[in-house]
């Protein structure tokens, strides 16, 4: 899905700017313990302004994000906030660290999903001193569900007794 914006009254015109207000829903924005589902907005604001280079971007951007804590699975939702500072340039590729304007539009959604992604956390944590689950019985060991007795290193017992 794309978010054009069409910008030709700003591409030349040095010092020019435009505020964006946004709210979308962006597909794919998810890692394999954080996503934004599908169905709420990522909403923000930006300015475009005009440069010799191209068209700077600049703003924040809010949401919420399911997050998944890596050590015991619990999910839980957590709001974002990122800002923006990226710039639009005229003939970008892939290649560039610009996105591109072409034919005198701009298309946000990439920009959304690229900030959103970069910071979503890699690894998650209901809180600091999360305990994660038990290795052997699957246990959430922060509700106490682990049963398992602690099992000693038998080169540790032998060191005990001398």
């Amino acid at each position: 899905m794309a978010i054009t914006l069409d910008v030709r009254d700003l591409l030349g015109s040095v010092g020019a700017t435009r505020d964006v207000r946004v709210r979308e829903r962006v597909g794919g924005l998810a890692t394999e313990l954080a996503s934004v589902p599908e169905d709420r907005d990522v909403v923000g604001s930006l300015r475009l302004e005009s440069l010799v280079e191209g068209l700077f971007a600049t703003g924040t951007l809010e949401g919420s994000m399911q997050l998944v804590c890596a050590r015991c699975l619990t999910t839980m939702a957590s709001p974002f906030t990122v800002e923006i500072h990226e710039l639009f340039a005229p003939g970008a590729t892939d290649e560039d660290e610009a996105y591109p304007v072409s034919d005198g539009t701009v298309d946000l959604e990439p920009l959304l999903r690229d900030v959103v992604l970069l910071a979503m956390p890699f690894a998650p944590l209901c809180r600091p001193e999360c305990l994660g689950l038990c290795e052997r019985c699957g246990g959430d060991r922060n509700r106490n569900e682990c049963t398992c007795a602690e099992e000693s290193d038998p080169a540790l017992e032998h060191a005990r007794t001398d």
